[in-house]
């Protein structure tokens, strides 16, 4: 998987030893087979909470909504771990814009449903399991967070959010946690591995 990915990604970085990564291959299945769609990596003890090393989504798959199904089962997964999680830094260009997209849409999703209930960064990043840098960082970009009195506070309107996620279909897209079937496994509390790109 690695060396295919290094095929289509010029930024990857390829070691021999894989053993420090989990890999998670999605598929497309049809009268003739299973064909390989694309698939992310992830470390299985990660000390930086990294829950995605590597994310790729074969050419002929792009534009169909593959990449959004993959971070959406990676929080998935990080749910299930009870952590918060982010993808490896630095991201790619690409990446940067995946990625703010996925998370704009999953925070504002939280913001409308809480309704007038206030939410605090730190609500918000245990309800997603995103991180509170990313979920700050993604906020500021949509240019809805304030600094105030000490800390970030969301500043829209209701009816902003509600325009936001109706001319947004991302959410089609979305693994689905009922049909999550996985638990955590047990793994060594360190890795074996240093730092190395799955």
């Amino acid at each position: 998987m690695c060396l295919l990915s290094k095929l289509f990604l010029d930024h990857k970085t390829l070691y021999f030893d894989v053993d420090p990564f989990l890999f998670y291959v999605l598929c497309e299945v049809d009268e003739y087979g299973a064909h390989i769609v694309g698939y992310f990596s992830k470390e299985k003890v990660s000390p930086d909470g990294y829950n995605l090393a590597c994310i790729l989504t074969l050419p002929p798959y792009q534009q169909r909504g593959f990449g959004k199904f993959l971070m959406s089962f990676s929080y998935l997964l990080s749910k299930a771990e009870g952590k918060v999680g982010s993808p490896e830094k630095p991201l790619s260009d690409l990446g940067k814009v995946s990625y703010r997209s996925y998370w704009s849409y999953v925070l504002l999703r939280e913001i409308y449903d809480a309704g007038d209930e206030p939410l605090t960064i730190k609500a918000l990043s245990e309800k997603t399991c995103i991180t509170p840098e990313d979920i700050v960082s993604t906020l500021t970009s949509l240019d809805i967070v304030r600094y105030w009195k000490g800390q970030h506070v969301v500043c829209v309107s209701r009816a902003a959010v509600s325009r936001f996620l109706s001319n947004n279909k991302s959410a089609r897209h979305f693994a689905k946690a009922e049909c999550l079937r996985w638990t955590p496994p047990k793994l060594p509390s360190k890795s074996k591995g240093k730092g190395r790109k799955g």
